[in-house]
């Protein structure tokens, strides 16, 4: 088995801006901090940025999980170190891994703040130079680039897409409900500069749970299992406003992916989805010519899952051309180190042909991904990466020197950051 997450995270390292920024806009770069009480931050103009503890506890027993800010040094350094990244990899039977911001926040929200415009690309700009020259670059056969999006502006943004698409990066992460954070709707044309850019290079557009600074949570007094039980929703709720809007028909060649959004909530939402257009069309005046909704979802939008038996059940509903897999290292659903076994219990029954769209060929398709161009096929198996990385430790074991409760603090996450 040969296995490519399209779903993984980075906790950016202290160097990520030296040498990256123009001079005139060096002492400006957000800045790698100690507070007093030992636990880390960036600090960006007014804003300071911890380390939420469950963005980063791969290889830390399930009971130190919270929300309390972390030091670097609690961290296994495959969060951080792109090199001690692979070997985990590696010991994962990992072959390849898209990788998403943690600090800037999904979509560059951080940098979108920014008063001066300019200051802020040169920003996004660094920062993306980094992920792709150098968290990528280090080893080019095992991650997928995706860059940040310069948000404010759509021009800038679909110019952003171009620069980086040039440099590789096939993947731009961006905002599940950008009205939620500010800005036009996905129903709006004002995204269109995006959409054709992304069309044109051939880059997906990932959407990720939470990339609108905001989860669902139904009470402020929910006890946390709340908000995490309903996370996906939030994909749930960018369906349908990308399957309404005009972008799906309107672009034929775009590419949409729903990151962390799992895939056994689709055949029903599809079967909805059909059932309301040839019910109301007449009145709402929704016209998806000779197609029915769920046609043009499977035509345009990757699915991902990191653990979802039920959808794997029902797959013959699903678009098996468009499902992937996700790790999610080194987040508090990540299945590492031990996504091979994982996955292989929910796989019973499916064939191969499936298990290798699902593992890897429908990643590299979409994401303009050849690891084997680089790294012999027979290498790139879950036997020969962790024949590679016999001897190296994946134990779990304490490393917290903070460690918090997670109480009612739903209303603290799904608050905007």
């Amino acid at each position: 088995m040969i296995m490519v997450s399209v779903d993984d995270h980075v906790v950016e390292p202290a160097n990520l801006f030296a040498g990256r920024l123009p001079s005139k806009y060096a002492d400006l770069a957000p800045r790698f901090v100690t507070r007093e009480d030992g636990t880390n931050a960036w600090r960006y103009g007014e804003e300071e940025i911890g380390n939420v503890a469950l963005n980063a506890v791969a290889g830390r027993p399930p009971e130190e999980y919270g929300m309390e800010p972390t030091a670097l040094d609690e961290l296994r350094p495959g969060t951080y170190d792109i090199h001690e990244r692979v070997k985990d990899m590696d010991a994962n039977g990992q072959l390849g891994s898209l990788c998403f911001p943690s600090f800037p926040q999904f979509c560059g929200q951080l940098f979108a703040r920014t008063p001066d415009k300019d200051v802020a690309l040169a920003m996004v700009q660094a920062y993306n130079d980094w992920h792709i020259d150098e968290w990528c670059g280090s080893y080019p056969a095992r991650f997928i680039p995706c860059s940040l999006p310069a948000i404010w502006d759509p021009e800038t943004i679909a110019a952003e897409v171009r620069r980086t698409a040039a440099k590789g990066a096939h993947a731009v992460t961006f905002s599940e409900n950008p009205s939620k954070l500010g800005w036009p709707s996905l129903h709006s044309e004002l995204w269109d500069p995006l959409w054709t850019a992304c069309s044109d290079e051939q880059v997906v557009v990932c959407m990720h749970i939470g990339s609108s600074s905001q989860l669902v949570i139904t009470a402020p007094d929910a006890p946390m299992d709340v908000l995490i039980n309903l996370t996906p929703m939030n994909i749930v709720q960018c369906a349908a406003d990308l399957l309404w809007s005009p972008v799906l028909r309107k672009f034929p060649d775009l590419k949409i992916a729903l990151s962390e959004g799992g895939i056994g909530w689709i055949p029903y939402f599809l079967e909805r989805a059909d059932y309301v257009y040839q019910k109301h069309h007449y009145w709402t005046h929704q016209d998806f010519g000779d197609k029915l909704p769920s046609e043009v979802f499977n035509e345009h939008v990757i699915t991902c899952f990191i653990d979802d038996q039920f959808g794997l059940a029902s797959r013959k509903y699903l678009n098996m051309d468009n499902v992937t897999w996700e790790c999610d290292y080194p987040h508090s659903d990540s299945t590492w180190p031990t996504a091979p076994e994982a996955l292989m219990k929910q796989l019973e029954g499916v064939d191969d042909r499936d298990i290798e769209r699902i593992t890897h060929t429908n990643a590299m398709r979409h994401f303009s991904y050849d690891p084997f161009s680089v790294i012999p096929k027979e290498q790139c198996t879950v036997k020969a990466l962790r024949e590679r990385a016999a001897g190296h430790d994946v134990s779990i074991r304490s490393r917290a020197k903070h460690v918090g409760h997670a109480g009612t603090l739903a209303t603290d996450l799904a608050a905007p950051r």
